[in-house]
């Protein structure tokens, strides 16, 4: 069903301009600190991880933000190698600090069995806006592409990209808010000049498998895992979830290559994206960190028990 509602900047039918983009980005004030919430945290750390400083993107006049990823401290170039991303949506508040929460309390636990590479906050000045795009209205988790448009992207295709197909595990932690629903599809909508058609938000938590390679009993112990912290999103009644069809409980497939999605960024054996629902009245923020973390775990559980 299209909704006919209208997004407060541009015409609709039109997408957007320059100076339309421009009017977006004016408009999207600070509300929290990546240097407080994240760069803290990480500087905390740094006696017990390694610790790369892997771009500083100039976001002027807003400013510019130092990226990190944290590292096994036990690196060993002979262990497989494992990726987790989060804040590739800024927004998405669980991803940046379940991911966080796991380099803390669990990461040490692989030490000497897999390297596992973690960047929590992919796009620092969304994090701070509580946005999904960059300053360009450009969205990082469309932009996984060579030459890409988008720097947070980019720097993150360059940080890998030294590591060939070494990665056996990549899982990209996300969420699915009430917002997409009330904010960030409708301006997307509106950036483009399309109608805008409501999807429905799931209750609860699933997973985005790559149809490429879908891995359904790797997805499947990263569902069994969450379950014991949150609930598991259902199929509507057309055995969708946010129009994919259902593959298997709380699973749902995208083509992550082709549409430029993070977890196509590496060629791991074992990718996945998470998707927290925050909003749910039956999850805790506390909960939403939880879940990210179990999934994390799962997900090298697996990898360790299968490769």
């Amino acid at each position: 069903m299209t909704t006919p509602r209208f997004y407060p900047i541009g015409t609709p039918g039109q997408p957007w301009s320059d100076e339309e983009r421009a009017a977006w980005r004016a408009a999207r004030r600070p509300s929290r600190s990546y240097a407080e919430d994240v760069l803290t945290r990480i500087e905390a750390l740094r006696p017990r991880v390694d610790v790369v400083d892997y771009a500083v993107i100039d976001h002027a006049p807003d400013g510019s933000y130092p990226m990190h990823a944290l590292r096994s401290k036990q690196w060993d170039e002979s262990l497989p190698l494992a990726l987790v991303t989060g804040g590739v949506h800024g927004y998405e508040t669980s991803g940046v600090h379940g991911a966080l929460q796991f380099v803390e309390q669990n990461l040490a636990d692989y030490d000497g069995r897999i390297n596992v590479l973690v960047v929590p906050c992919v796009s620092a000045w969304a994090y701070e806006r509580i946005q999904r795009w960059n300053p360009l209205a450009i969205d990082p988790n469309r932009n996984f592409v060579p030459n890409s448009p988008c720097a947070e992207s980019d720097a993150l295709m360059r940080l890998v990209q030294p590591f060939g197909d070494r990665f056996v595990l990549h899982i990209d932690l996300h969420e699915t808010t009430d917002s997409d629903e009330s904010e960030f599809r409708p301006a997307k909508s509106a950036r483009d000049g399309k109608s805008f058609e409501e999807e429905g938000i799931p209750d609860g938590f699933y997973l985005v498998g790559d149809t490429e390679d879908p891995q359904p009993d790797f997805q499947a112990a990263i569902i069994a895992a969450v379950e014991k912290v949150t609930h598991i999103a259902p199929a509507d009644g057309k055995g969708e979830i946010i129009g994919s069809k259902v593959v298997a409980p709380g699973v749902i497939n995208y083509p992550c290559r082709e549409l430029g999605l993070c977890a196509g960024v590496t060629r791991a054996k074992y990718r996945s994206t998470t998707e927290v629902y925050p909003d749910s009245p039956r999850a805790t923020p506390e909960e939403c960190n939880d879940a990210q973390v179990a999934a994390v775990r799962a997900a090298l559980d697996y990898v360790l028990a299968h490769s």
